[in-house]
């Protein structure tokens, strides 16, 4: 009840700017408390920056927080359908919670676009469950090529990985094992860890006992920390190297001189001021970074920040074209409409890369969508894209 009451007056404030029947209405499921509050509040601060239209069409935004809980994620996606009568999701931002609300999503026919990057969201292609989900965040396939190249000329031959023992982890280790095949790379060690975890010394020392050139972390948030700084407290000097996940300035402050140095692939929009100037999506990640700077202050970007602008322009454009259907908001013919007008989405430039979504593909991102970043005196910086 207490955090409903604080979500009433930005309810209130959005949805008395017009009129009930005419405005497209979307539900935005957020973890900004628990575990993963590091990266569900720079999400949050976003959509408190979405204009009040979607493809010109007046909008409400109905905002919940799930507390890092895939029970509570369900019952807010059940709330938002069955109650508010949504006609379009936005998050959960975690993986393991999106991949619980993909019921809900198929039983009420309503468009979800995930903030959360596992691909297991959004595949296998065909899933009658994963027909109304589509997600912002570049798949891990993606990432873990730029990070396996990376490190291969980087001269690693041997790697440890320790990752979240969830959906996010699994999904890592599945498309991270495949690909340091490809590039020759001798994975010594495989472990897991949990988000609430206190303690990770076993992991690491089995994993420092195979003296690996290099290891990957597979977190998100501020609980990625934990494995670098133990790794740090016992003496590794290999590479260590996260995922996209990290890119969040609570990971900075929490690893402090610990993260120092850290490797890592990210979207566009966390270095885009280093960006070279010909990069595709430049001009609009800068613009974006103007924005919520202006905001929130100077260096307070984030990816999971560019992907909830990013949710924002994918709904808009596609509101446009679903509109022209003649399909009303609130009713079922507006929700397919949407629906498909998000997997047709062409050429569509985000902070972090350009859409080009299909039925065989509901994230849409492709190479422009990643470049190396590496923590450097204490901020994310550029690393080039190999």
């Amino acid at each position: 009840m207490r955090l409903r009451n604080l979500l009433l007056p930005v309810m209130f404030l959005w949805m008395a700017a017009g009129t009930a029947h005419a405005d497209i209405r979307v539900g935005v499921d957020l973890s900004t408390t628990g575990p993963a509050a590091a990266i569900g509040i720079p999400s949050r601060n976003t959509v408190l920056m979405w204009p009040q239209t979607l493809g010109g069409q007046r909008a409400q935004y109905i905002i919940l927080d799930d507390a890092t809980d895939p029970a509570a994620a369900v019952r807010n996606v059940r709330r938002f359908i069955t109650e508010d009568k949504v006609d379009v999701i936005v998050g959960p931002n975690i993986t393991p919670n999106a991949i619980a609300a993909l019921d809900a999503i198929a039983e009420g026919e309503t468009p979800m676009v995930a903030l959360a990057a596992s691909a297991s969201i959004v595949e296998p292609p065909g899933d009658p469950r994963r027909h109304w989900a589509f997600k912002m965040p570049q798949n891990d396939a993606l990432m873990a090529t730029l990070l396996t190249e990376h490190m291969a000329n980087q001269g690693v031959k041997t790697v440890g990985f320790i990752g979240f023992n969830d959906a996010y982890g699994e999904s890592w280790w599945r498309e991270f094992s495949k690909m340091a095949e490809v590039r020759h790379l001798r994975v010594v060690g495989n472990e897991r860890f949990g988000r609430t975890d206190t303690s990770v010394t076993g992991q690491v020392l089995k994993l420092i006992s195979a003296n690996p050139d290099a290891i990957l972390i597979a977190g998100s948030g501020t609980p990625a920390v934990l494995p670098q700084k133990a790794l740090d407290e016992r003496g590794y000097k290999g590479r260590i190297y996260q995922t996209h996940g990290i890119a969040s300035w609570d990971f900075l402050r929490v690893g402090g001189k610990d993260v120092e140095g850290t490797l890592f692939p990210t979207g566009p929009v966390v270095v885009a001021r280093q960006l070279p100037d010909g990069h595709p999506v430049k001009t609009v990640a800068l613009d974006f970074v103007t924005r919520y700077e202006a905001k929130y202050g100077t260096d307070t970007v984030t990816q999971f920040a560019g992907d909830a602008w990013g949710a924002w322009q994918l709904l808009d454009d596609a509101s446009r074209r679903a509109l022209k259907t003649g399909a009303q908001p609130g009713t079922r013919a507006f929700r397919h409409a949407l629906r498909d007008a998000i997997e047709s989405t062409r050429n569509l430039a985000v902070p972090n890369g350009v859409l080009n979504l299909s039925a065989q593909d509901h994230q849409g991102f492709d190479q422009r969508a990643r470049v190396m970043g590496v923590v450097r005196n204490g901020r994310f910086a550029y690393a080039g894209d190999k």
